[in-house]
């Protein structure tokens, strides 16, 4: 049986900053050697290149080990993912999630927030974008989905991963071993990491059939609702966290999720708090919130065809913005005009996340307030 869990949301006040998350720690709120993952956005480019991402790591995974007794060893395994690119009204922040003791928790037989990991296979370089990712992925889900205390794929609302993209280094790597690799581009190869990716969560759930490596990044029919893909430098296999609702656990917090249609999809943002269990207005506005809110999580995409409810954009011809950058932008307005807090978390390269030019939406609420 898994533990309930705490999860809370700070602010990031510069680059190398976690006081917020030691003031948490030293209050009692959160146990440090509880902490089992943590979630966030930090103000880089969210590139091949964005250091903020090591930077932020190294500034969380510090208080873990000062304010507790695990090794910096144990600690490195900590899933700790983070998004690179505050684009627009996005701020920096992480959502950091711990279990408690259960003994001084009451259970209940109310759906109740509950965290899973695991780590896949090793991704080789010609692994990513193709089948042999999506079968890895997949048993890392399933896996993390055991440890979370869930049997139904109805009740995971949010599966969030960290896998590695495509470098130099690497792609001349499978090349030496005599294979090739998706894509010579490395950004490109962001998106391609984060759609095989999310394909494989989206098997392991039962979401779809598996697919043939010619639909992969082509048949965009193909997604998974609950799929939060990123990727970068850092690691060499999948990351996954699975986060849900089970019941007999108890805690304060529930989790539901929804879908964005499209980029101004604000309606989808509210499904997935009313599916975490808050009764909201038909025309809900931010202040019918209150506290209860404490994040929510989305993956946005540009549209294929360059284009939102038939009306024309330029993100995809743009040779000085990348797309990523604008369209992240776009989506994290939405949501903060949703939530009232721009402190949200709004990852892009969304392929397979999602339908095209839209993407999954997660919401945690507080039940107790």
């Amino acid at each position: 049986m898994a533990d309930p869990i705490e999860v809370r949301k700070v602010p990031i006040h510069s680059v190398s900053d976690a006081s917020e998350f030691a003031k948490l720690i030293d209050a009692g709120v959160l146990d440090a050697d509880r902490v089992i993952a943590i979630i966030g956005k930090t103000e880089g480019n969210g590139g091949v290149n964005d250091y903020t991402r090591i930077i932020a790591d190294r500034a969380f995974r510090e208080v873990i080990v000062a304010k507790g007794s695990r090794s910096a060893t144990d600690v490195k395994q900590i899933p700790i993912v983070w998004s690179g690119g505050t684009d627009g009204v996005i701020s920096p922040h992480a959502t950091i999630f711990a279990t408690l003791d259960p003994a001084t928790v009451q259970t209940t037989d109310e759906p109740r927030l509950t965290v899973g990991f695991a780590m896949s296979e090793v991704l080789l370089p010609e692994d990513i974008g193709r089948t042999a990712m999506v079968t890895k992925v997949a048993a890392a889900v399933r896996e993390a989905m055991q440890r979370a205390g869930i049997t139904d794929v109805a009740d995971v609302h949010y599966v969030q991963t960290k896998t590695p993209l495509l470098t130099i280094d690497t792609i001349s790597d499978a090349k030496r071993r005599g294979h090739d690799v998706f894509t010579e581009d490395t950004l490109h190869s962001m998106d391609v990491s984060n759609g095989g990716t999310a394909l494989g969560v989206a098997v392991a759930l039962g979401e779809i059939e598996m697919p043939t490596d010619a639909e992969i990044m082509k048949d965009r029919s193909l997604y998974s609702s609950v799929a939060s893909c990123s990727s970068g430098v850092e690691l060499d296999r999948a990351q996954v966290v699975v986060v849900g609702n089970a019941r007999g656990l108890g805690g304060n917090y529930r989790i539901g999720h929804s879908v964005m249609k499209d980029a101004l999809d604000a309606d989808g943002i509210w499904d997935a708090i009313r599916g975490a269990g808050l009764e909201l207005p038909d025309r809900p506005h931010p202040s019918d919130l209150g506290d209860r809110l404490v994040n929510v999580f989305l993956k946005c995409e540009v549209s294929q065809d360059g284009a939102v409810r038939g009306r024309r954009n330029a993100m995809l011809d743009d040779s000085d913005v990348h797309w990523h950058r604008q369209i992240k932008a776009a989506v994290g307005g939405v949501a903060a005009s949703v939530t009232g807090d721009p402190a949200v978390f709004v990852s892009v390269s969304a392929a397979h996340q999602g339908p095209d030019g839209g993407g999954p939406v997660a919401a945690i609420i507080d039940t107790t307030r």
